[in-house]
């Protein structure tokens, strides 16, 4: 191994050259000693480090020397892009293969690139670290490093990639530095002596970043300025030790790679197969994990100085064995020295042998080491999961509020339309916006799921011109508004295939949102379906005449979060990601052309056979709630149930159970005009339910204390409730969720947000189903066998309640009291079960029951009216003749005849 260049080769060596950059920093330094070590590990390798002290002329003088020595291989390190570009394309030239590391040249003719993204730096840093930050404007400022070296500028690209797309974040200043914490100390100070307010600063690297919090410092404003710094060493001023001591907020580790730079290099010299860009990974370092991160670099170390220190004790016993060896040759001709230098020899042999299963045991503790970082990688990678999760939870609390404004909406369109008020363009505004606003929640969760793989396709045979008309009718309406020439045209209209409707519908949506949003009034859009009949193909087009997209960013449009230089319109980019994931799911492609405007071509193929059987489904899936159009068909609650119920009858009494307070109070102020409302935020959701036995139930899914579903199914395997029809809330809406609501015994499930009217209807439609049940419990409950028959818990109360008056026929004292006590529930409770399930009072059911087996006797038995009376409880026969006649409209005498 040497330190300087040098031109001393041996052929059974592999000579690697490393141009280094400057070693006057740690991270310089981290790298050359990984380097060291990784090369020390392999006698094969003799490593040359040639040090340019961040003189250009210098390196490029150093790398011509290198190519002059032979060497198999040059590692470089630029210390600026442009002007170290010719010198390694000599060195290529000359079949010698060229590594770069850390920073690139001005184009990719060398072999092979190892280090971290720098364009991830930059996004991670603004995206993970700043954008998260919820304050309605954030001011920063970005401290770069050396102009024209390629680090500075890839992370300054995805640094403002991200800022530019939030519009809450300013970056009041850009200041360039030179890598170290002089260069921009006084610029900083003099712009924080003129601004009013630094909320975060970007810099390239930690030595900038702790000069920024000196500065700040001295001007007592440390603690309202956030730093984030780029590199995350484990020295005693490196990132990790400074975010240790909440000097800086976050740094961005970015690895040395120095010992993968040699493995690579061996690998490259060697003829294996390698990848020409090896990037390496980076995380964020934060007040989370940095006592985790500090720990494993300790233990790292710690075994990288026990690894040099056992090859030094090798190196010594190597030494001495072959000073022996050598010894024994000279001294062959003395027998006494020849058996002692033997002696010797041998112990030599043991010693070296103790040193490498010595050494043998550090290597398996490097491997247990990398092993523990390995699992430290996996807890940070659940960490950003957890963080994720908590994205996809605000996503979902998104719905309750447009669940909302949407239902508020409706209400106030029904009102306008009856009383005539000119208010609609507004109502429809704030309509169509908050549909908007949906359809961004749902395209993060959609998101979420692309990065999950969690879509799973559910294709069905479809007509691809029904289905492309149906959405193109949808957009109609604005066309006509903006005058833009909209049209839509097949080859052959009779064409099937398969798709999943729900998903190709978001990408219709996106793609046609995406041409009216550039096109201007006056413009044209197209749809195009073209079956390709000599090819399995169909396309479909989708042009407009708007702004186009440059050539220079065609092949972006559909990354993520992708914005393109001449849209000033604000978008997430996602649409077109999203498009064309949800597209190659199908197995089909969509590219884009642009010339007049763009269009986009999505290409799939004819029949089934390109889909797996679990992905096909036979019949026609189920429709999706959220796709129903109910805008103009209000449900008449008037006439639906019961045309001839009189205004002033007892009101259908209905349980609401949600945490949310402005749900709550919309779904009671709007319901409370037909039915008798109860309210529970969900921390006494069965105790209510118990108490009042409701007739329906509305139940929302996340509750304080337990789930929709858990409240669901306790409810259901209670006899006192089973009975109770029950509509679960949610804004949830996979079909795992739909299983687990229907697994629970929910009557229905809809999805936030929801249509006020759809959910009136669905009311509705519970309770006159109830009625037709009740009906048939009331006319057939003494003919049926509960235990064989049906085997469910209203048929097996039905059943308990008939035995207990069966068995106490003939005891005059049995009343609705002691049946309350022998079912082991309050009067109140079993008046309302009763009530609920046969549409009759307890006392009624009771008489009736009595009746209908009196009557029964006196058609089949000889008993006297007076037996027949005291054997089915009444307490006189008086009294029996009474109420039999009553029922009957005859005495009991005449049935008889």
């Amino acid at each position: 191994m040497l330190c300087s260049c040098s031109n001393i080769k041996s052929k059974d060596k592999i000579y690697i050259g490393f141009s280094q950059a400057m070693s006057n920093d740690d991270w310089r330094r981290s790298m050359n000693e990984a380097m060291k070590l990784q090369a020390s590990l392999d006698h094969d390798v003799e490593l040359i480090i040639c040090d340019a002290n961040n003189e250009v002329q210098k390196q490029i003088s150093q790398i011509d020397q290198l190519i002059k020595d032979s060497v198999d291989i040059i590692i470089v390190s630029p210390i600026l892009s442009k002007p170290i570009t010719p010198i390694v394309q000599k060195a290529i030239d000359s079949k010698i293969p060229v590594l770069v590391v850390d920073r690139k040249t001005e184009n990719e003719t060398y072999t092979a690139y190892l280090g971290a993204d720098n364009i991830e730096v930059g996004r991670i840093a603004a995206n993970r670290i700043i954008a998260s930050n919820s304050k309605d404007s954030i001011n920063v400022v970005e401290i770069t490093g050396l102009v024209g070296s390629s680090p500075a500028e890839e992370r300054s690209l995805g640094f403002r990639k991200v800022i530019d797309g939030q519009p809450n974040i300013k970056i009041i200043e850009t200041i360039g530095g030179n890598w170290e914490s002089e260069s921009i100390e006084e610029n900083f100070k003099n712009l924080l002596n003129n601004s009013a307010s630094v909320d975060y600063v970007f810099a390239h690297n930690d030595r900038m970043a702790r000069g920024v919090w000196q500065v700040a410092r001295s001007l007592g404003k440390e603690n309202r300025i956030r730093i984030i710094g780029v590199d995350g060493l484990n020295t005693l001023n490196g990132g990790i030790q400074l975010v240790k001591d909440g000097v800086l907020e976050a740094t961005i580790l970015y690895p040395s790679g120095g010992e993968e730079a040699i493995k690579l290099a061996v690998e490259i010299v060697k003829n294996e197969s390698f990848a020409k860009n090896n990037i390496l990974t980076t995380t964020v370092i934060d007040k989370f994990n940095v006592n985790i991160m500090k720990d494993q670099y300790d233990k790292i170390y710690e075994q990288r100085a026990q690894i040099e220190n056992q090859l030094e004790a090798i190196g010594q016993q190597q030494e001495k064995y072959y000073a022996q060896n050598n010894l024994l040759k000279v001294t062959m001709g003395l027998l006494a020295i020849i058996f002692s230098l033997a002696l010797y020899s041998i112990y030599s042999i043991f010693t070296i042998r103790k040193k490498n299963r010595q050494l043998e045991l550090t290597t398996n503790k490097v491997i247990v080491q990398r092993g523990q970082i390995e699992k430290i990688a996996q807890e940070v990678k659940e960490s950003n999961e957890a963080k994720f999760n908590l994205y996809t939870g605000l996503s979902h609390e998104f719905k309750t509020p447009i669940t909302l404004i949407l239902s508020s909406i409706e209400s106030i369109l029904d009102t306008a339309k009856v009383k005539g008020i000119g208010i609609m363009s507004e109502v429809e505004l704030i309509y169509n916006n908050s549909n908007r606003l949906l359809r961004l929640v749902n395209q993060l969760l959609d998101f979420r799921k692309l990065e999950d793989r969690k879509f799973t396709l559910r294709v069905s045979k479809t007509n691809l011109y029904t289905f492309s008309n149906t959405i193109f009718k949808d957009f109609e309406r604005e066309a006509k508004k903006r005058n833009i020439n909209f049209t839509i045209e097949c080859n052959d209209e009779a064409l099937d295939v398969y798709i999943d409707r729900n998903l190709m519908d978001k990408v219709y949506f996106n793609l046609l949102s995406n041409a009216f949003k550039f096109t201007p009034d006056n413009g044209s859009i197209s749809i195009s379906i073209i079956n390709v009949f000599e090819k399995n193909i169909v396309k479909v087009y989708f042009s407009d005449t708007g702004i186009g997209i440059p050539k220079s960013e065609i092949e972006n449009v559909f990354q993520p979060f992708f914005k393109g230089s001449n849209n000033r319109k604000n978008s997430s980019g996602m649409g077109l990601h999203l498009s064309k994931e949800l597209v190659e799911l199908h197995k089909g492609s969509v590219v884009v052309r642009s010339k007049q405007g763009a269009e986009f071509i999505i290409t799939l193929f004819k029949g089934q056979g390109h889909f797996d059987e679990n992905e096909v489904m036979l019949e026609n899936d189920m429709v999706d709630p959220n796709q129903l159009d109910f805008g103009s068909d209000y449900f008449d609650h008037e006439s639906y149930f019961m045309e001839n119920e009189d205004s002033n009858s007892e009101k259908y009494s209905l349980l609401i159970i949600e945490d949310n307070s402005d749900l709550l109070l919309f779904l009671k102020n709007k319901l409370q005009i037909e039915y008798e409302i109860y309210i529970s935020n969900g921390s006494d959701a069965t105790e209510k339910a118990f108490e009042v036995i409701p007739d329906i139930i509305i139940c929302d899914v996340n509750l304080p204390y337990q789930t929709g579903f858990e409240v669901c199914a306790i409810l259901k395997r209670d006899w006192r409730t089973s009975h109770i029809p029950t509509i679960i809330l949610t804004a949830m809406g996979g079909k795992e969720s739909y299983l687990e609501g229907l697994q629970a015994g929910a009557d229905l499930y809809l999805t936030k947000p929801f249509s006020y009217s759809v959910l009136m209807q669905s009311i509705q439609s519970l309770l006159f189903n109830r009625e037709k049940l009740r009906y048939y419990y009331t006319n057939s409950i003494n003919k049926l066998d509960a235990v064989s028959s049906f085997n469910n818990v209203e048929q097996e109360f039905l059943d308990r309640l008939n035995r207990l008056i069966k068995n106490n026929l003939d005891n005059s004292e049995f009343n609705v009291e002691q049946l309350a006590v022998d079912l082991a529930i309050s009067r109140m409770q079993l008046y309302r079960k009763v009530k609920a399930t046969l549409g009759i009072n307890v006392s009624d059911y009771l008489n009736n029951f009595r009746l209908d087996k009196a009557k029964q006797l006196l058609e089949k038995t000889d008993l006297t009216v007076s037996e027949i009376a005291y054997k089915t409880g009444f307490s006189s026969p008086n009294y029996f003749s009474t109420v039999f006649k009553k029922k009957y409209g005859a005495p009991p005498n005449s049935i008889r005849i």
